[in-house]
This record gives structure tokens, C-alpha cells and sequence, in this order.
């Protein structure tokens, strides 16, 4: 090997023998530290984020130190879904005007909240799930699970978010234009609880993305195109989602990194 090399049989075998650098021990720590992070965010963190975990636990790396390390060692976030050819396209609103108009940001909780629905696959049939989102700190403060797409999924998951978040002032409750969100129960409900009904143009997945975007992450970091055997494991999983990870946990970009809970707890 030294005569094919042309190098000194004694270099060589002092290079072998070498202990590993400070650098090369220190990568090896943090590697630990990125697969605890990677791990406990259901593989869905990218470097960005597990650097943010890492400089709460009083690391001073930085991202593109955990970026090479991730990248040397064949670890990487699930990536998304392609959008469909025809999202972002629809006719103007004829049921209720759209008074959220994108406006997406807000400066302060119960201002405005979105809602949707969304269905999961089961071998027993479809689960449909209604969520209310508040466009504030982006957390699911009401839902809803259903095997059918009664009505009643609609107004529980808003009476949910009524209960928990008791608003003292008017709120702005956007939504499609959906038969459930059209309904004479949920005007009624609205106009009881002092909510503002407002609506995307139909087809307009632009007007009520905040929420699409939910369902797009739910789907892609925890559903995974997987069908559940039974209802219930699917209640399970998606209860322990939005409860457990997502309001307390995962970290979104639009709040500097920080969960929804989190959030809402340092501004307040």
C-alpha cells in the first residue's frame, strides 16, 4: 500500500492510527443531538428548525454546520405535496362577503379565525375532520372528527373554539363556501356568538390557505398517505397531532420558530 501510495511507510501508519480531531468528536455529538430533534418532530424538521432546538438546549451552532451534518448522514425533512394544477383559481363569493380579504395577519389572538374540513382514509370509510384555526399564533383551538359530513362536524368544532377561547369582542370566522358553512344553523350560530361569517370565492383554496396549509402539513408529516385500519386509530393519531405535537411542539416559521402555545404564551 505505502509503495502504491509513495508515501512513507511510517506516515502512513502514524495517519492510520491518528486520533480522531476535535471537530470530527464534535460533529459526532451534535449528530446525537440532530437525531433526538429529527426523531421527536416525527421526521418532519429540516435543518432549520432542528438548529432552533439545538440553540435552546444552549448549542451555538449553525444551520450550515447542522445542514453538512444532516446531509453527510442521509437525513432530511418529508417534503410536501405538489400543488394542483388548478389551485388558485375561482369565482367571487355569492353567499357571504369576504371580509378576511388574505388578510392572514393579525396583531392579536381572537381577531380572526379560519376554518375547513378535510377527509382521511380508514378501511372503514372516510373520517372527516373540522378544524378552527386562529390566524394569530396559528393554533387549532377547535376540530372536530365525524364519519359523515353532517353539519353538526361544522358547528362542534366552532363550539369548541367558543368554549376554550371565550372571545370577548366580535370574531371573523372564514371559511369556503361549502353547504355545512352556507347552512341557515350556522348563521344562526354565528350571529348568537357574535361572529363575523366570511367567505373564500368558491373553488379558491387562496382565499383559505392558512388552513389548507394545515391540512397540507397534518397530511404530509403525520398521515403520510397511509390508509388506517379503523376509525378510531385514525381519531387517535390525528387527536395526538394537533394536541400533543402540533399546538405544543412543532415549530412554524411565521412565529420565529416558535410553537403555537408558545407563542401565544410570550406575548402575552
Amino acid at each position: 500500500m505505502c509503495r502504491v501510495l509513495k508515501i512513507a511507510r511510517a506516515g502512513y501508519y502514524a495517519w492510520l492510527h491518528a486520533p480522531e480531531s476535535q471537530r470530527t468528536k464534535e460533529d459526532k455529538r451534535l449528530l446525537q443531538l440532530i437525531r433526538s430533534s429529527y426523531d421527536a418532530s416525527y421526521g418532519i424538521y429540516g435543518y432549520r428548525r432542528i438548529t432552533l432546538d439545538l440553540r435552546e438546549l444552549g448549542e451555538s451552532c449553525s444551520k450550515n454546520r447542522v445542514h453538512r451534518i444532516m446531509k453527510a448522514n442521509d437525513i432530511a425533512a418529508v417534503r410536501g405535496y405538489k400543488r394542483h394544477k388548478s389551485y388558485g383559481y375561482g369565482r367571487p363569493s355569492i353567499v357571504m362577503p369576504n371580509h378576511l380579504n388574505r388578510e392572514f395577519t393579525v396583531v392579536a389572538p381572537d381577531k380572526a379565525w379560519v376554518t375547513d374540513i378535510t377527509y382521511i382514509r380508514t378501511w372503514q370509510g372516510w373520517l372527516y375532520l373540522a378544524i378552527v384555526l386562529d390566524l394569530y399564533s396559528r393554533k387549532v383551538v377547535g376540530w372536530s372528527m365525524k364519519p359523515t359530513l353532517a353539519k353538526d362536524i361544522v358547528l362542534d368544532a366552532l363550539l369548541m373554539a367558543i368554549w376554550r377561547r371565550r372571545p370577548p369582542e366580535s370574531v371573523i370566522i372564514h371559511s369556503d363556501q361549502g353547504s355545512q358553512y352556507s347552512s341557515g344553523d350556522w348563521q344562526k350560530f354565528c350571529q348568537r356568538n357574535n361572529l363575523i361569517p366570511s367567505m373564500s370565492r368558491r373553488g379558491n383554496c387562496w382565499d383559505n390557505a392558512v388552513a389548507e396549509s394545515f391540512f397540507s402539513s397534518l397530511k404530509k408529516e403525520r398521515i403520510k398517505k397511509r390508509i388506517y385500519k379503523t376509525r378510531e386509530l385514525a381519531r387517535a393519531d390525528v387527536f395526538d397531532y394537533i394536541e400533543m405535537f402540533y399546538n405544543r411542539i412543532r415549530r412554524h416559521t411565521h412565529l420565529g420558530g416558535m410553537s403555537p402555545e408558545v407563542f401565544e404564551a410570550a406575548s402575552k
